[in-house]
């Protein structure tokens, strides 16, 4: 439960200019101190609780970041509440929904975007959830309590895309957890010279701990290569009580008072949470732990939007766990995936949220996304529970697409060998927004699901497309498709304590969208861009030859193939694909077919009439890019 809000900074953003009808809106931002009680029979799952130090009451304390955007009159906003858990610390709604830049802090219009979710009145939270995120750059964090005297194994993986000497123990910039020694001869470090290959132990002698948060090697980290180290640390941080930090700080302002310092007191008729890739994967988690469910037995949340988080939990609730961390042969691809499992507690306990999980193309060819709609086997279609819908937004990437497309995911410092994928999906998830607000306002049933089936053959094998990217001239197929596999931690797994390196069993049977006479994908929805098409966009990207490992899969990054201007060229190169002149007359004939696609998805409700133009303005820049590359 939350015990006070220790306001840092409150004030009215943009001089109080108005988003439409909803008005100016106000931004308050500080720390939100928690307790929990340990011996709560839902709060025995956080792993180590029971080693956490307590208070004179005997329950545990801890504390987070806190930012909140929400309209200065209450009346004139919509009552709802978007809780968005941080990504890596960082806010993701604003940049998703409003299709704005992510900022730590926004504070210029531009920062706002087109506005779309103060223009609908939406209060919209954030609050830190990861002990191992550092407070720079306006990350937001959580400081927890550590399990003191405790020591244990940590496994990191790390993949340099140049040549250094010294990596971080951690994933990207995050806090590592500290070797208890730095000449420890136990410690190991391993390498893949890239996916699949053989995996081979690097002599101790040929690298070291510089300082107890680094590894060295000498003569580099090669690019491209995986490497993978396991050590000794100790006085692990109670990660888990992350899950109790989102649910009560959507609790507290849902519910609280205005004596308990609740700035929305009275305000906030539903809840809504939401989360992006690792945060999405947060999601999932915590449905499966049913901590959605607050100390009072009160369904905090009326409808949860896990987005582009495939079949995967994550590290979450793990002695030593790094939720930052990302790699496929973790904790968070053991099973349960689908619906039947994942939401199982939740499930029986009575009441749910209502669900709607979204996914780009790249969950689906990293091989986890189909495991939610799948049996275990990948043998039969597994129908999702009826208060989910499952959707793919076909020929996507992780991220919206930007014209023109990154050179660089921002991310992960990963190079293409093709150009990004320009698709922008933000339009979908928008409409999803408001297909699951109607849902658990009036009852108005979002559209059906819509995936890769088994039954109706739209669901493939990744490696079976391989015959007809082939055939595109220029086009480089992934040489390797790595499978998620079976995997076993050991004995402890379910009471949060891992064994590394895991072993390893047989590998799952992932599907992906088949795809039509162009090349993109015929499952799903599909946006503008794939309806009234100017190239083959996919959700996978080989890695650049400068990067090391080409022909390995990104891990979330999409091409852009366009198509033969003309007919000549199409039969100049071979190309299998018409040509864009054979397609459309002119740059208004195509900006005519764009609008018509649209208006059948806005009558599908899979896109908001309000994004038409929108649309149609950015197809018109799509054009003027694709006839661009060819002059």
């Amino acid at each position: 439960m939350v015990t006070r809000l220790e306001m840092d900074r409150r004030e009215v953003v943009l001089d109080g200019k108005g988003f439409g009808d909803a008005g100016a809106y106000e931004k308050i931002i500080g720390t939100l101190r928690f307790t929990a009680d340990p011996a709560h029979p839902l709060h025995g799952q956080i792993t180590d609780i029971d080693l956490a130090p307590k208070n004179a009451d005997g329950r545990v304390e801890f504390s987070a970041d806190f930012y909140l955007l929400k309209p200065v009159d209450a009346a004139k906003g919509n009552g709802r509440l978007l809780l968005d858990v941080p990504n890596r610390g960082r806010k993701v709604a604003l940049d998703v929904f409003n299709s704005a830049p992510r900022v730590p802090d926004p504070v210029k219009p531009e920062h706002f975007g087109n506005g779309f979710l103060m223009r609908h009145g939406y209060t919209v939270a954030w609050v830190g959830w990861q002990p191992d995120v550092p407070r720079q750059d306006g990350m937001m964090a959580l400081d927890v309590p550590r399990a003191k005297g405790v020591g244990g194994t940590v496994r990191v993986q790390l993949r340099p895309n140049d040549r250094v000497d010294t990596l971080p123990l951690a994933d990207r910039y995050h806090v590592p957890y500290a070797t208890v020694a730095l000449e420890d001869p136990r410690a190991k470090l391993t390498m893949r010279e890239r996916s699949g290959a053989p995996l081979v132990e690097v002599p101790r002698s040929q690298w070291c701990f510089p300082d107890a948060g680094h590894v060295k090697l000498e003569g580099g980290f090669a690019p491209g290569a995986i490497y993978q180290v396991i050590y000794r640390s100790s006085d692990p941080s109670l990660v888990g009580l992350a899950f109790l930090a989102v649910r009560d700080t959507a609790a507290f302002l849902r519910w609280g008072s205005a004596d308990d310092g609740n700035p929305c007191a009275g305000e906030i008729e539903r809840a809504y949470l939401f989360g992006v890739s690792q945060s999405g994967r947060f999601l999932r988690h915590m449905l499966f732990l049913g901590l959605d469910e607050d100390e009072q037995g009160r369904m905090v949340f009326d409808a949860v939007l896990p987005h582009v988080a495939g079949g995967r939990r994550g590290e979450f609730n793990l002695r030593f766990g790094q939720p930052s961390l990302n790699v496929s042969a973790s904790v968070g691809s053991l099973p349960p995936f689908n619906d039947e499992g994942v939401f199982d507690r939740i499930a029986k306990r009575g009441h749910t949220p209502r669900v709607i999980a979204t996914n780009s193309t790249p969950e689906y060819w990293r091989g986890d996304a189909s495991l939610i709609h799948t049996d275990i086997e990948g043998t039969r279609d597994a129908e999702p529970a009826a208060f989910v819908r499952t959707y793919l937004f076909a020929g996507t990437q992780h991220t919206p697409g930007t014209l023109p497309p990154l050179t660089v995911n921002s991310g992960t410092g990963d190079r293409g060998y093709h150009r990004f994928n320009v698709v922008d999906y933000s339009p979908l998830l928008r409409s999803a927004l408001v297909n699951l607000d109607r849902w658990v306002s009036d009852d108005t049933e979002p559209p059906p699901s819509a995936f890769p089936r088994i039954a109706d053959g739209t669901a493939v094998e990744a490696e079976s497309l391989a015959s007809f990217y082939g055939t595109i001239p220029g086009a480089r197929f992934p040489v390797r498709i790595s499978r998620p596999s079976r995997l076993d931690f050991g004995p402890e797994i379910d009471e949060g304590i891992a064994a590394y390196p895991p072993k390893t069993g047989a590998p799952y049977r992932p599907v992906v969208s088949a795809i039509d006479e162009d090349g993109n994908e015929v499952a799903g929805i599909r946006p503008p861009e794939l309806v009234a098409p100017l190239a083959t966009f996919t959700g996978w990207n080989t890695r650049h030859p400068d990067t090391g490992a080409a022909g390995d899969l990104m891990s979330m990054n999409g091409s852009t193939l366009p198509f033969p201007l003309t007919r000549q060229d199409r039969e100049r190169t071979g190309d299998p694909r018409r040509s864009v002149a054979e397609r459309y007359a002119s740059r208004s004939a195509y900006l005519e077919e764009v609008r018509r696609t649209t208006r059948e998805l806005i009558a599908k409700r899979h896109v908001l009439a309000e994004d038409l133009e929108g649309i149609v303005e950015r197809a018109g820049r799509r054009w003027d890019w694709i006839l661009g590359l060819a002059s």
